[in-house]
Order: C-alpha cells, then sequence, then structure tokens
C-alpha cells in the first residue's frame, strides 16, 4: 500500500503547512511547491520520498465536483452493518472539501503509518480512507471495513461552518467587532486565528425579544433546580411535582424545551442528562445578563453565582413582576459577547484536540459551551433551537 488520504471539512487550509513541518520535520526535509509537499527523509540508511498533495473546493474544484458524488456512491453501495453509522459516514462525505493524498515511492511501514495518523489527528474534522476502502477517525480508529462492518470508532460527522453556512458574509461592523474581540484575547493571552469567520451583521440576525428571552430565563432555570435534584439522588416524584407547580406558577410550561420535557417527565431521569442540563446555570446567565440583571459577563474561568441565580426569580410571585424588573441590553452588546465567546470556544476546542491541553487561560471549556448556547441563541444564530445550538469552531 502506496497510499494514505486525509479528507476534511475545513474553512481554510492556512494552517496546513504548519502542521505537516510540526508532524514531519523531525524526521523529514519538507519542502514545498504550491499545494505540493515533498518530504525527503533524514536519515543516512533506507532513505526515502514521499508526496503530500493538498487541495481544497478552492484550489481545485473540479477535484471535488467529480470525486465527491464518486465517494459518496462507493459507500452507498456497501452494506453497512449500521445503517444509522451509514447515514453519519454519508452526511460526513457530503461536507467533505479538503484533502491531502500522501503517496509513497515504497509501501508504508508500520513508523510511516504511525506519522500518517499522527498528521490525521492534528486535522480537526478529519477522516482517514486507505486503499482498501477503510475509513479512519481522526483517532485512527476504523469507522467501517470495506464489506461494511463497524469498527470500534464511536463516529459523530464534523462539518466546518464555511460548508454549513455557505461562503461567509463579511462586514465593517462584523470585521470591527471581530478585531476588538481578537485584542481582547490577545490581552487574556488567549490563542486564536484571525480568519475565525465573522458572525453575521445584527440586520441579518432574528434576535429574540425581551419576553421570549425572560421566559427562557425562567423555564430553564426552574429545569436546572429539578436537574439537581436528581443529579444529587433527591426525591424525584417529589421534586418533580413541587418544580411542575413553580413551571405553572409562572405560566411557562408550554415553553419547556424537548430535552427539558423528556427529563421532567421520564419515570427515572437520566442522571447524565440530569447532570448535563444543570450546567446549563451558565447559558440562563448569559440570558439575565442581557436582560439587565447581571452587572458583566466575566471571563469564563469560574461558575457563575448560583444563588444569585436562582434569587433574581425567586424573589418574584409572578412572570410578570420578574419582567418588570428587566431591561434589555442592546443587540450590539449582545452580539459582541457571541462573538467573543464564539473565538474562545475556538480556543478552547484547539487546545483539547490539537494540543492535547486544557483550555487555555484557566477557561472552563463546560462554561464556554453554555454561555456560547444562551447567546447564539439569543441572537437567532441559523434559527436554532434550545437544545441544538451548534457548536462547530
Amino acid at each position: 500500500m502506496k497510499h494514505f488520504t486525509i479528507f476534511a471539512s475545513r474553512n481554510d487550509i492556512h494552517d496546513i503547512e504548519n502542521i505537516i513541518s510540526e508532524v514531519f520535520g523531525k524526521g523529514y526535509e519538507v519542502k514545498r511547491d504550491e499545494n505540493d509537499y515533498v518530504l525527503k527523509s533524514k536519515s543516512l540508511f533506507g532513505k526515502h520520498k514521499m508526496t503530500i498533495r493538498v487541495a481544497s473546493e478552492d484550489t481545485n474544484p473540479d477535484y471535488f465536483d467529480k470525486n465527491i458524488p464518486g465517494m459518496m456512491g462507493f459507500y452507498d453501495r456497501i452494506p453497512f452493518d449500521d445503517e444509522n453509522l451509514k447515514a453519519l459516514v454519508m452526511t460526513q462525505i457530503s461536507v467533505l472539501n479538503t484533502m491531502l493524498a500522501i503517496e509513497m515511492e515504497k509501501d508504508i511501514t508500520d513508523g510511516q503509518m504511525q506519522l500518517f495518523t499522527a498528521l490525521l489527528s492534528r486535522i480537526v474534522g478529519g477522516i482517514g480512507f486507505l486503499p482498501n476502502g477503510i475509513l479512519l477517525d481522526q483517532a485512527g480508529d476504523v469507522i467501517v471495513y470495506p464489506d461494511g462492518k463497524s469498527g470500534s470508532s464511536d463516529f459523530r460527522p464534523h462539518g466546518c461552518t464555511r460548508k454549513i453556512l455557505g461562503p461567509e458574509i463579511t462586514s465593517e461592523e462584523g470585521e470591527q467587532r471581530k478585531n476588538k474581540n481578537i485584542a481582547y484575547l490577545n490581552e487574556m493571552g488567549v490563542p486564536f486565528i484571525s480568519w475565525l469567520p465573522q458572525l453575521p451583521p445584527l440586520e441579518q440576525c432574528e434576535f429574540k425579544t425581551k419576553e421570549d428571552i425572560a421566559r427562557r430565563a425562567v423555564t430553564v432555570l426552574i429545569v436546572i433546580q429539578f436537574a439537581c435534584d436528581v443529579a444529587q439522588g433527591e426525591d424525584i416524584q417529589g421534586s418533580r411535582d413541587f418544580f411542575t407547580g413553580m413551571l405553572q406558577k409562572f405560566g411557562v410550561e408550554e415553553y419547556l424545551t424537548e430535552n427539558e420535557r423528556k427529563l421532567l417527565q421520564d419515570e427515572e431521569p437520566v442522571r447524565e442528562e440530569a447532570i448535563n442540563i444543570s450546567w446549563q446555570y451558565e447559558a440562563y446567565w448569559t440570558l439575565i445578563w442581557a436582560l439587565g440583571l447581571v452587572e458583566t459577563l466575566d471571563f469564563p474561568d469560574q461558575v457563575c453565582d448560583c444563588d444569585y441565580a436562582i434569587e433574581v426569580v425567586s424573589s418574584c410571585e409572578t412572570f410578570e413582576q420578574f419582567l418588570l424588573k428587566t431591561a434589555m441590553r442592546s443587540k450590539e452588546e449582545v452580539m459582541d459577547e457571541a462573538d467573543k465567546i464564539y473565538r474562545l470556544h475556538w480556543a478552547c476546542v484547539n487546545n483539547r484536540v490539537n494540543e492535547g491541553k486544557e483550555a487555555p487561560a484557566g477557561m472552563n471549556e463546560s462554561i464556554v459551551i453554555e454561555r456560547r448556547r444562551g447567546l447564539f441563541w439569543m441572537i437567532g444564530h441559523r434559527d436554532e433551537e434550545w437544545d441544538h445550538i451548534s457548536m462547530d469552531t
């Protein structure tokens, strides 16, 4: 076997050269010729050469127009043991827009395969393709074999924002916002990339109303209290009765999300699902910040003040009384924070996936994720529902 190919869904290929140099630089001399990289081994014995050809929909649109449909046809004809896995694989192939094709002079050795899987691990959202049709995930585990047998991978597709949203929409407003937040990240010692896309301009967002945000805040806070009781092993039925009564008291029962309703109605709620919802304190915090009840959204390295978070609602007897306490912030303020958390989330993911490290500057990635949920929901990003806010970076 002399070929190994990595496919991915990426916004651009700016960082590919650095990744290749970091993975192969110790044992190989790397020379670039446009988007081709020729690697010659530095070893005195057993010298060999390989070529890595990098292509994207921007540099080689004809390749993707011709080959992606063929790749989809190939895997569509395979009799997968797991039809759900087949759907995930087909979804992934449909959004591929980047290729790294490695060609060897001789058959690939075990040591070289380790380097190739190391390269694969650095390509966010990448999948490995072997000539016999085996697909590998980013960790190098088999997704599916050519006969349709499932591998050990717990595979989930990855789509970059460009493939999901189409070409980036830029504006002077978005560029100013991005530059301001990049300056903030730089001040806080948080890594960033300048080419992470802008968020849409204000006029293209469907902002939630103050009433919508207030209802979501009251609803999710009440469900969080029930989730905390489930996570701590409290009396589930007693807790369910009490908090269902609270939803009715504030007139927000009809605003439960699918996940919230399921947690409340399950006879035996799943503890892990309850824990996930309990983290939404941080999403709720962004809501009451937007409603003027929290002064600032501090750097996401400490959890919010849960006692205060509860008190702003529990001190009210009705939803209307709570609403009267609020004063909605401007759309510009909310969008600024949404853009900031988007860039902070990229830094968390980059450290975890590419560096194998914890979030930079002491950030807590769970806090970042939940703040992103709240902020992106409020700006109406892609018109996504609360339970299904995309977390792509």
